[in-house]
């Protein structure tokens, strides 16, 4: 498994902390599964303009094949 570094300033870290422990969970749980749903939004926002661009243009498609 891959780890990275990142500086936080103070008050960020705290918040982290505060966060964390209003959920029960530990810092690297939230910090994990936040990131893992930007992931997944990230696609999924993709592939959502990806649907748009494709079916807007479906004629021009048509007729450049």
């Amino acid at each position: 498994m891959a780890s990275i570094i990142i500086e936080l300033s103070d008050s960020q870290f705290q918040e982290l902390q505060d966060l964390a422990k209003a959920h029960g969970i530990a810092l690297e749980v939230l910090l994990r599964s936040s990131l893992e749903d930007w992931l997944n939004s990230q696609k999924s926002e993709f592939v959502d303009a990806a649907d748009y661009v494709l079916k807007k243009n479906a004629q021009l498609y048509k007729r450049l094949a």
